[in-house]
């Protein structure tokens, strides 16, 4: 049992240093912030691992994430939006670890962000516990009632108030514990949170999350445990299978061979079918481009073919007349079927012309999707080679096949 009576923080990039000072804590966190990502507010994927020690906190295991910042500033890239969006999804995505969803009270709730990605890996909201912050800075004559009473978004582990330090109050070094104490004091006096003040606040959000990441420990954990010794009878297996390992083995070798080719057409289809794992938000390509070829570029290029109904009809009045001959034209209700299929013939070979260029359009977007999959083959120029070679060579012929037939 390790009993702490001073408290106590260490960075796993400073092993072995103990900070007592939490102002140099927070001056170490800017730090290694302004190494990691420079000095005009970049970002980086790189976690600041800190660990506190202290008899006052219950055991937590946070991950502070960033918010979503939708105009770049300073040194951020142009998509500085999906960079966090998709460091954000990288850590909520996990089965295991819960979702704290922070939303500012003067906020629309149903415009937060931090709901809306919690939402898409969480549809259920099993794992997602809602935080309203900044209760104390609404317009007058508003609250958050209904919000934190679960009646308005409902979630299933419900919505905690708190009243954090303003700027003023962490520029002036306001204790703690006086903050505390007003934050208690807030709820306890607001009519519209003093009937659920007991839970709201700070220390009430450490009781819940402690206990709920308790239990959500003790669910899940059967479950790791399994994956765990399914992974380790894998890693056992392989090891026997790798005991006589021969790295001039040719089976080895076809066998490596065998797998690339398979991964090679296992990403084709997935470009053409559209369940690749990246996505494409430049431009259309792969499915996505043949299906708009098929429906936009072909009925495009029909509408630009040239038409003359006069000369139509009067082809019409031709045909008619030729297959009657030296007999009478009498009024029918129906073109005769030998005039029709003249007439219909001769207007169906002017589809050739958009027929072949679809089939050119497609053909060449099947060789783009070729070039981008063996990419992955990059390290084996050869393979590479031959692979595009071969590939692209099928689908020419299967293009000259199908101009033969049009």
């Amino acid at each position: 049992l390790l009993i702490i009576l001073t408290e106590y923080a260490e960075f796993l990039h400073c092993k072995g240093k103990k900070f007592t000072d939490f102002d140099e804590v927070r001056q170490e966190i800017e730090v290694e912030t302004d190494r990691v990502t420079g000095m005009n507010k970049g970002i980086s994927s790189v976690p600041i691992n800190l660990r506190i020690y202290s008899p006052h906190v219950l055991s937590l295991t946070l991950i502070d994430l960033p918010g979503i910042t939708k105009v770049p500033v300073g040194d951020q890239p142009p998509d500085i939006e999906q960079q966090i969006r998709d460091m954000i999804m990288q850590f909520i995505s996990r089965e295991n670890c819960l979702i704290l969803a922070v939303t500012p009270a003067n906020t629309d709730l149903a415009n937060s962000d931090a709901l809306k990605l919690a939402k898409e890996v969480d549809p259920q909201g099993l794992r997602t516990i809602g935080v309203i912050t900044k209760l104390d800075l609404m317009d007058e004559g508003t609250d958050a009632r209904e919000v934190l009473e679960n009646k308005l978004l409902p979630l299933r582990r419900g919505y905690i108030g708190v009243v954090n330090r303003s700027q003023k109050d962490i520029d002036g070094k306001k204790d703690i514990k006086a903050a505390l104490l007003a934050e208690r004091k807030f709820f306890l006096s607001h009519p519209s949170y003093r009937h659920m003040a007991d839970r709201m606040g700070t220390p009430y959000l450490q009781k819940v999350l402690n206990q709920q990441l308790t239990n959500h420990i003790r669910d899940t954990l059967p479950a790791f445990r399994s994956k765990l010794q399914s992974q380790l009878l894998s890693i056992e297996h392989e090891v026997e299978v790798y005991k006589n390992f021969r790295p001039e083995d040719p089976t080895r070798k076809t066998k490596a061979l065998l797998q690339m080719v398979q991964q090679f057409s296992v990403d084709f289809e997935k470009r053409i079918e559209g369940s690749g794992d990246q996505v494409d938000t430049l431009e259309l390509s792969g499915g996505a481009k043949i299906n708009r070829i098929f429906h936009e570029r072909f009925p495009f290029e029909l509408v630009k073919m040239e038409f003359n109904e006069k000369e139509l009809r009067r082809e019409i009045s031709y045909a008619i007349k030729n297959i009657h001959g030296i007999r009478q034209v009498l009024p029918c209700l129906f073109t005769p079927d030998m005039a029709f299929e003249a007439i219909v013939k001769k207007q169906i070979v002017k589809l050739k012309g958009p027929c072949l260029k679809s089939v050119d359009l497609v053909m060449q977007e099947l060789i783009n999707t070729v070039k981008k999959c063996t990419k992955k083959l990059a390290t084996y120029p050869r393979l590479c080679e031959e692979t595009e070679r071969i590939v692209a060579g099928y689908i020419r012929e299967r293009e000259e096949k199908t101009k033969d037939q049009v």
